[in-house]
């Protein structure tokens, strides 16, 4: 997956590496590993700690392509004072929470995720 220009920015802060706390996790989430509709934001105040702060923000067509979502996130790790950004270049996983949106361990919306390792996109046999 190729990070879309509206998030560039945080790619290029995410390359610098680890510059202290606050910490700023981005994920992507989608129906399969070409389109992300969702994207969650979380906010780790403390090494060790879990994130403080989360945000979500979902899109039908592609979060990656949303200036306006671009814009929100930046704001929100703006705010936070972030310091870090950790984010992969890959989509990882279905945007639906288990017991959220579905029951089970499948999401009967993202039959592409069933059976797949979310880290590395690949069939687990």
């Amino acid at each position: 997956m190729t990070i879309t220009p509206p998030f560039k920015p945080l790619r290029k802060k995410a390359k610098r590496g680890f510059k202290g706390c606050p910490i700023a996790t981005l994920m992507f989430y989608g129906p399969d590993d070409q389109r992300a509709t969702k994207i969650a934001v979380g906010i780790i105040h403390r090494e060790g700690e879990e994130a403080a702060e989360l945000r979500r923000w979902t899109h039908p067509v592609d979060v990656r392509t949303d200036m306006g979502i671009a814009r929100e996130i930046q704001q929100f790790i703006t705010t936070a004072a972030v310091r870090t950004v950790v984010m992969i270049d890959r989509i990882n996983g279905c945007p639906h929470e288990e017991g959220v949106d579905y029951e089970g361990d499948v999401c009967p919306m993202c039959p592409f995720w069933a059976g797949r390792d979310r880290w590395t996109g690949e069939m687990i046999h």
